[in-house]
């Protein structure tokens, strides 16, 4: 499968995602929109390119047009989704969420009112699950974000780096040994040239991405900000100053270092984090978790964690058991207590390996330095 959700090959087409990108083809000389995919456009103002190229082939997926101009570029052969109403997302958007956007407003609203928490009370409403335009949004959503999340790890910002994962529980606390064990791992993942990727939420997530995030700064701003996090230790019970403490961090450094986040409204319950500064957010978990690991070619780091820790370290390893040696990333648990006797998942992980392709690259180490000293940095 596809990061966009599709289960063959695109065939080639022209993602259309500003007016800009659409001007710039007209001027080109462009006489046909066959295999164009426009998404979210306001092209009003744009009637008279419209009627004079080519409509059969193109797909408007979410578009504004003047009087009329609609129903000719039906006739003329081209496929509209139109907008879909009473929904609080953009099912048709371009390109990755921001936390600033899903958190729009957080200076002076509660959590509960701003975009994130509304789209997740949207998706739980009685039978929302089984209507079919509810059904048709989430996955014309999911779709339109792995379409962006494929544009991402090509871009620049992704150029020439590999993508390690951090996976860990969310009960981490700012302030504590474990939440900064894993705010330094990430710091040091971004410092020698990865880019960190994690599942989003509170927790060992939000500090491998905050850690990516401050990477740049000295060690001694970085560990006044650890302290200051600790203010205000957890996103519960309340949301919005766990967030509002990391707006602060943010604006204070606006310039950090990118990493990715990928979450899910599956799991409302746990917040998208502030500090990954791209993020992936996706209504389907399953989609959402097969991509993650699949983004991840440098290696996956488990840190201790629970229930979702341990689903996504044998899911790691089901695909790392099935690949060509060529294939394996590595798999590194941190924690021997926690994943020997806590919850044994190495054991069982060791002796699935045995004989395997795999065999050779899963680590077992007490540190995060260690963690790093396996995957070569």
């Amino acid at each position: 499968m596809n990061r966009a959700g599709g289960l063959v090959p695109s065939p080639r087409t022209i993602e259309v995602e500003s007016l800009e990108g659409f001007d710039r083809l007209v001027a080109a000389g462009a006489v046909s929109m066959r295999g164009w995919h426009a998404q979210s456009l306001d092209l009003r103002g744009r009637t008279a390119a419209l009627e004079r190229l080519d409509a059969e082939g193109a797909i408007f997926l979410g578009c504004t047009f003047d009087q009329d101009v609609e129903a000719g570029l039906r006739r003329r052969g081209a496929l509209i989704f139109p907008k879909l109403e009473g929904v609080p997302f953009d099912p048709y958007r371009a390109g990755l969420y921001t936390p600033q956007e899903l958190y729009a407003g957080l200076d002076h609203r509660p959590y509960e009112e701003l975009p994130d928490a509304l789209v997740y009370h949207w998706s739980i409403r009685p039978g929302q699950r089984h209507r079919l335009d509810a059904t048709l949004a989430s996955a014309l959503h999911d779709h339109a974000i792995g379409d962006a999340l494929d544009e991402f790890m090509r871009s620049e910002l992704r150029a020439g780096r590999a993508t390690v994962g951090v996976m860990g529980g969310h009960t981490a606390r700012r302030g504590t040994l474990e939440f900064a064990q894993a705010a330094e791992l990430g710091r040091l993942l971004a410092q020698t040239g990865r880019l960190v990727a994690t599942g989003g939420g509170p927790g060992a997530m939000e500090a491998a991405n905050l850690g990516a995030y401050l990477s740049g700064i000295p060690d001694a701003g970085f560990q006044e900000v650890l302290a200051g996090l600790g203010a205000v230790p957890g996103f519960r019970p309340s949301v919005s100053a766990w967030a509002r403490e990391a707006a602060a961090v943010v604006e204070r450094y606006p310039d950090g270092t990118p990493s990715l986040g990928v979450p899910t409204w599956f799991y409302g319950h746990e917040p998208p984090n502030y500090f990954a500064t791209h993020i992936a957010k996706y209504f389907a978990n399953s989609i959402r978790e097969a991509i993650l690991l699949e983004l991840c070619d440098g290696g996956v780091i488990f840190l201790p964690g629970a229930a979702g820790t341990v689903q996504e370290i044998f899911q790691d390893a089901c695909e790392n058991y099935y690949s060509s040696w060529e294939a394996v990333t590595p798999m590194v648990l941190v924690g021997r207590r926690h994943w020997e006797q806590e919850l044994p998942a190495w054991p069982m992980l060791h002796r699935l390996a045995a004989g395997s392709p795999m065999a050779d690259r899963i680590f077992l180490v007490d540190s995060v330095a260690e963690a790093l000293a396996v995957l070569g940095g």
